[in-house]
């Protein structure tokens, strides 16, 4: 039992991330922060978004909202009551995988124009029949009761305005070659207005931008929400930067922004920091999980951070002590004949899912029941022993409280180059994602990170406030769409 637990403390030791390397790697996020306001192609890309301004929740009015985020697309209407409060009404349906594969891009576009008007008709028909009425009466103008709809796309886009962004390429099993370096608004709008549906495709939306617009309108405070990040199957954050600041808008071609708030939202798209492993730390199990990756050598913040990856890294800990045979783990105590079934996902890729973690970790009984019957729910190995136990504990341990402390890293970083703490004022942090919400002390390892970097400190620490915040591609890309018509109608104005 010593030998087996004395290897999982010497290997849980090697996901250590001390206070020293977290200052190094602040240090290092801000460099290839500000290198990233200044020019394209870096490793952060710092995506300027074109939404100028965060809500402040007395925003009112009924907007639509639709994601593509993968094998899902999701439609909502979102009635902002202007109280901080909202109701949702949604739909999501699969997307069949030949249209994933489409011989074109219209197929795909009108495909989700047609649950447009589908949602429409069932949700909201009064208003769908007297568009149409009204449009037949005036011989087809009648913008003023368009929906504006904001359109939150998941996929690597070049964003070139409010409502304009082209696709850099697909991901997550789509091939649509004709689509790459189109304007999926634009794409969107015609299939739209073929079906001549009354909406306007107002605001094209990263979900971590929806993620702090939509805790700026429900948790509104003096400031607003300053950042929005995601610790879920990916990471990423999203803040509010000075306009000054991003001198690469001076070379880039875009449309017209309001320049008058003096901010803009920056989406940091932050998975793909350090790529170059410079200051990130890389184990024997970080570098195999990134060589049996389908995109090597990239995203390798994420890889450490988000909850795609941590039971990838967890699988392949246990797989490798599980195949010392001095160390009995995961065998059964009469001989030494295996108690892990050949068909348990503990020898698939990808074959552990984080909430084993979550569940690993939350565990506090005597026995470690709960760390048994997971194991049996997951991976098929029953009876495991205490000594198994504790070891895949004191390793789960590690690899989470790693991925928080770097969590640390990013958020502190941006906190500091921004100067958001020398004003004194609480800073408002909205946060989404199932590591965030259900790995038990997440929030805690990020504030223990936190305190020991000088420029935030316990001071800075006790005014930096954390919340959940739902429904960022929904609640998100209503508000997004609101910015937008708003800006579109005071450009009219002029």
């Amino acid at each position: 039992m010593s030998a087996l637990l004395d290897e999982a403390t010497r290997i849980a030791r090697q996901f250590d991330y001390p206070a020293a390397e977290v200052r190094r790697g602040v240090a290092e996020y801000i460099r290839q922060m500000n290198e990233g306001l200044t020019k394209e192609h870096t490793t952060l890309s710092q995506i300027p978004t074109f939404v100028t301004s965060v809500p402040n929740g007395t925003e009112k009015g009924l907007y639509l909202a639709v994601d593509l985020g993968g094998t899902n697309f999701r439609v909502c209407s979102i009635d902002l009551h202007g109280d901080t409060t909202f109701s949702l009404t949604q739909s999501k349906i699969m997307i069949p995988r030949e249209t994933m594969s489409a011989g074109s891009a219209k197929e795909l576009f009108l495909f989700l124009a047609r649950q447009i008007e589908s949602f429409l008709r069932i949700h909201h028909n009064e208003h769908f029949e007297a568009h149409i009425r009204r449009r037949n009466e005036k011989n087809g103008n009648c913008e003023e009761d368009l929906f504006d709809l904001g359109f939150t796309f998941s996929f690597p886009v070049r964003q070139l305005g409010i409502n304009k962004g082209t696709l850099i390429r697909w991901t997550k099993g789509f091939d649509i070659p004709d689509a790459v370096g189109q304007d999926v608004c634009a794409l969107l709008q015609s299939a739209i207005d073929e079906l001549e549906l009354p909406v306007r495709v107002a605001a094209l939306v990263n979900d971590t931008v929806g993620t702090l617009m939509a805790r700026s309108y429900t948790s509104p405070g003096e400031t607003g929400t300053f950042l929005g990040a995601i610790f879920g199957t990916g990471t990423n954050g999203a803040y509010v930067e000075k306009l000054d600041r991003i001198t690469k808008m001076q070379t880039i071609e875009h449309s017209e922004y309001d320049k008058t708030t003096g901010e803009m939202i920056i989406n940091a798209e932050w998975g793909s920091f350090d790529n170059h492993l410079s200051v990130l730390p890389n184990t024997v199990y970080d570098q195999q999980l990134d060589a049996d990756s389908i995109n090597p050598g990239v995203q390798m913040f994420e890889k450490r951070v988000s909850g795609m990856f941590l039971g990838e890294i967890l699988r392949l800990v246990m797989l490798d002590m599980h195949r010392n045979e001095s160390l009995g783990f995961l065998k059964t105590s009469a001989s030494s004949d295996v108690s892990v079934p050949k068909t348990s996902s503990l020898y698939r890729q990808w074959g552990i899912d984080t909430s084993l973690l979550s569940l690993v970790e939350a565990d506090k009984t005597e026995g470690l029941e709960e760390i048994k019957a997971a194991l049996k729910d997951h991976l098929k190995i029953e009876r495991p022993s205490i000594a198994d136990c504790k070891a895949i504990q004191t390793v789960v341990h590690a690899i989470g409280k790693r991925a928080a402390r770097l969590g640390a890293v990013a958020l502190s970083a941006v906190l500091i180059a921004t100067n958001r703490l020398d004003k004194g004022d609480l800073v408002d942090i909205g946060v989404d994602g199932s590591l965030v919400e259900y790995y038990p002390n997440f929030e805690g390892y990020v504030r223990e990170a936190f305190r020991e970097v000088p420029e935030v400190g316990d001071a800075g620490d006790k005014r930096i406030r954390i919340g959940i915040s739902k429904d960022g591609s929904g609640v998100g890309a209503a508000l997004i769409a609101l910015v937008a018509s708003k800006e579109d109608a005071r450009m009219k104005a002029q």
